[in-house]
This record gives C-alpha cells, structure tokens and sequence, in this order.
C-alpha cells in the first residue's frame, strides 16, 4: 500500500495563470496595441541593416584570414632566417678556423668577406702585426678582393706602431705594384713608420721624394708626425729645421704641432722653450685647448713647481678652457708627490662633488700617494674600491702596491699581491719584476729575491741593467759577494746571457 504524501509546511501556491484574474487578463489584452504593420521605409532600414552587419562580417573574416596567411609566413620565413642565419654562422667559424690555421685546400679563396675584413680590423687594433699580415695575405687569394689603399694605409700604420718600418716599405711596393696610386695619408703613414724606429734618414729622404710627388706634397700633419718622432729623441735640432721647412713652404702649424713642441719641452724641463712657444700659439692666434693646459700643468707639476701650476690652471680656465679628468689626474699626482695631501683631498672631493667618474689613472695615482705617506689602510681601502668599481688593476697598481708594502716590510702582504698576479691575466713588464727585486731586498729576502730570475724566466722577460744593479746592490748590503753577485754583474756587462 503506497505511503500517504507528507502535507507540506507551507501553503500551496497558485498556478502561474491564477496569478491574474480573468478579467485583470482582458483589461491587459486591451492595454497592449496590436502590432503595427511595417512601414516600407522602416524595412528599408532593416535590410541595410541587415546588409551592413553581413559586409562587416565577411571583411572581419577577410581580416582574420589575412592575419592566419601573414603569421603563417613570419613562421616560413624565421625558419628560413634561422636556417640561413646557421649557415652564415658555421661559414664564418670555418673561415675563422682557415684564417687561424691558415689551412690552403678548397673553399680558401672563396671565404666571407665580412669575416676576413673582421678578423683583419681586429689583428690590427691589437697590433699582431705578424697575424695581421697572414690574414691579408689569405685575403689577396680571394675572388672577391679589388686592391684598396685604405686596407695599405691601416696595414702601414699598424707595422710603423710595432716598430717594422722595412715591412711597412715592403706593403707600400705591394700597393704600388697593384696599381694604387701612392696619395699623401700613404706616405704619411710610411713616414710615421721610419720616424717611429728612429730611421730618421729614410724618413727625410721620404719627406724630399713627396715633395716632388703631384698630390703627396706633405701637409701639416706629416710634419707633426715627423716632429714628435724628433721630439721623443730629444732631437731639437732636427725638429728647428722641420720648422723652418714648415716656414718655407708656407705651412703653418696647428694646435697638435703646438701641444706636441710643449708637452716635449715640459718633459725635457726646457719650460723657457716651452713658455715661448705657447707665447707663439697665442700670438699665431691658435688656440690653446685642453691637451695644451694639461701638457703645462704636468711639465711645472712633476719638477715640483706647485705655485706656477696653480697659476697656470687658473689663467687656463680663466680663458675658458674646462679641465677634464686628465687634468684632475695630474693634479692629483702633483700634490701628492709634494706630500700637499690637504689639497690632493681638496681635488678628490671636488671631483666626487660634479660626479667625476675615478679612471685607472685616478686610482693609481691615489693608491700610489697613500703608500709614499706610508697609510697602507687607505691605500687598501683605494684599492678594494678600485676592485669593487669593476676596474682592472693593471702593472702600474701592483708595483705601487709592492712598493709601499716593501718599505712597510710586510712581506706576508707582497705575497699576497703575487696571489692577486697569479690569478688574474695581467701582463707583466719589467717594471713590476725590478719594483719586485727591490721590494724582497729591501725586507732582506735574499733567496726570494734570487727567485725572481725564475719568475721573470716564465714570463720570458730579459732582466735588464736595472734588474741587475738592484739585485747587487742588496746582496753587497748584507755583506754576500758570491757567485751569483759575479753572475748578475756579467749579465748586466752583457758577457752572459743565460737567464739562470
């Protein structure tokens, strides 16, 4: 027997059409009017309506379309650009590989050019000369390769800096011999070569044969090359009569020409030469600039004459040349030579003040004061913000910093600088293993000192007279004249070679 239906608690409720009454129904049935008939003006509407919304539809889906076909060939095309970007690359790691091994076989003469111009700019900036010149030897093997003389002039001027002024005669024939015509930046360039080794001879003969060569008449830059070569021989005599010539052909000389006759004389402590000739600069009215202001401010600043530097600095920025972190430099190590450490502070706090970015010099300069005053716990805190700075120290750091623990007798930190050495790619000079020498025999390291043969042996770097007088000098203050004192005295004679 089926169970009763449980009575729900709450009262039943009326059907939807019970809502309204019979009649409420009626009286709303009259509210509402009857729909009208369209108009044939409101159809119209409706079918444009119509129409418009359709055409909207069909260019939306032509949109569409359009965007699937143009992402759909982006993708073609980067797949081909990266396969084509794979190819270019594994070419130019093969043409590097030709270029380093410099392998002859199939595929030598017909390598990148944008690969081989490359590897040749980058041999040349870093003056691997011999490198240099088997890559533009590969390079004239090339299909492609058309003679250009500003390939010869970059080539010359790199074996001038390296100091292979017969090579550099040797590319010049080459240029010739393919049909360049010589011009004035190409004798120049194989003039700087000669004057830069000393080859005076050849490079006057050079400047007479331009001078009867159409178009290669030497201009004034030839001449302040071939000045500043006399200049760093300290031939004034020659660069008298180069001056003279410069007269004669009615050549007059420029701010370079100037800032090069002062910078030298300040050098040569010739500062009555030198006043003279900035006295003609300004009565030429050629304009002094800020390589003139920092060449006179290093010649009184270095021998010592505070008062006159000062002076000058002050006119020279009276005359509206601005100094530049050069010349902060400079007067940062004048006043700390003369132990003025009150206004060595007064010029880093300036510079510190109109945000001077420190440079290598900056701190070399600093790190070098500190450790003359004898203030090793400011020279390392200088030297942990050099590092700190993201700067590499270089020779000129590390033989401060021997130096000044060698007069502290802090051997245990000399050590410490040669872990920072070892450690690090930095390339050693002579300089540093003499700073070495003398810092070991100052603290009475004698065996140390001996060792520092076999170190700079590694490095293969030849000790010098410098190297051997150091070394005697200290092995004769504590009293040792053995075998190897007679040994570094005919090293330094030149009657033994052997670096033992």
């Amino acid at each position: 027997m089926a169970a009763a239906p449980v009575a729900s608690p709450f009262p039943a409720l009326p059907s939807p059409s019970s809502f309204l009454s019979t009649s409420t129904r009626r009286r709303h049935s009259r509210a509402l009017p009857p729909p009208a008939a369209a108009s044939p003006r409101a159809a119209a509407a409706a079918s444009n309506t119509g129409e418009r919304r359709r055409r909207r539809e069909e260019e939306q889906a032509e949109a569409e379309a359009e965007e699937f076909e143009k992402q759909r060939k982006e993708e073609v095309n980067r797949k081909i650009a990266s396969r084509k970007a794979l190819s270019v690359i594994l070419r130019r790691e093969a043409t590097k590989a030709v270029l380093d091994k410099r392998v002859p076989g199939k595929g030598t003469r017909r390598l990148l050019p944008r690969t081989v111009l490359e590897s040749l700019h980058e041999r040349v900036a870093a003056l691997r000369w011999e490198s240099a010149l088997k890559v533009f030897e590969l390079m004239r093997d090339q299909v492609w390769y058309r003679p250009y003389v500003g390939i010869y002039i970059k080539l010359i001027t790199m074996l001038g800096k390296c100091k292979q002024p017969e090579k550099a005669h040797e590319l010049f024939q080459a240029m010739l011999d393919e049909g360049c015509a010589p011009n004035l930046e190409s004798y120049t360039a194989l003039v700087s070569a000669y004057s830069r080794s000393g080859r005076f001879d050849r490079a006057f003969s050079l400047l007479d044969q331009m001078k009867s060569t159409p178009g290669c008449r030497p201009d004034v830059q030839t001449y302040s090359i071939l000045i500043k070569s006399c200049l760093h021989a300290y031939d004034f005599d020659k660069v008298k009569g180069l001056l003279e010539d410069m007269a004669n052909a009615g050549i007059r000389p420029n701010t370079v020409t100037y800032n090069t006759l002062i910078d030298a004389h300040g050098k040569a402590g010739r500062y009555a030469e030198m006043e003279s000739t900035l006295l003609e600069m300004l009565s030429e009215n050629c304009k002094p600039d800020v390589w003139t202001m920092n060449s006179t401010l290093r010649a009184f600043g270095s021998s010592g004459q505070i008062e006159t530097m000062e002076s000058c600095y002050e006119k020279f920025q009276a005359s509206g040349i601005s100094p530049n972190i050069k010349t902060y430099n400079i007067l940062l190590d004048s006043y700390g030579k003369a132990k003025m450490y009150e206004k060595m502070g007064a010029v880093m706090e300036y510079m510190q003040k109109y945000y001077y970015s420190w440079t290598i010099v900056t701190y070399n300069v600093v790190i070098d004061a500190f450790g003359r005053a004898g203030d090793l716990e400011q020279m390392e805190y200088i030297f942990r913000l050099m590092k700190s700075d993201r700067i590499k120290p270089n020779c000129v750091t590390l033989c401060s910093l021997i130096r000044a623990y060698g007069r502290a007798d802090q051997v245990k930190k000399i050590e410490t600088v040669l872990r920072i050495v070892e450690n690090s790619d930095t390339a050693l000079d002579i300089v540093f293993f003499n700073c070495l020498v003398d810092a070991y025999g100052r603290v009475g390291c004698l065996a140390e000192m001996w060792d520092v043969l076999n170190m700079m042996k590694i490095e293969r770097i030849k000790p010098d007279k410098v190297t051997c007088t150091t070394m005697i000098k200290w092995f004769l203050v504590k009293g040792i004249d053995d075998h190897r004192v007679q040994y570094l005295r005919d090293l330094k004679d030149g009657r033994s070679t052997d670096n033992k």
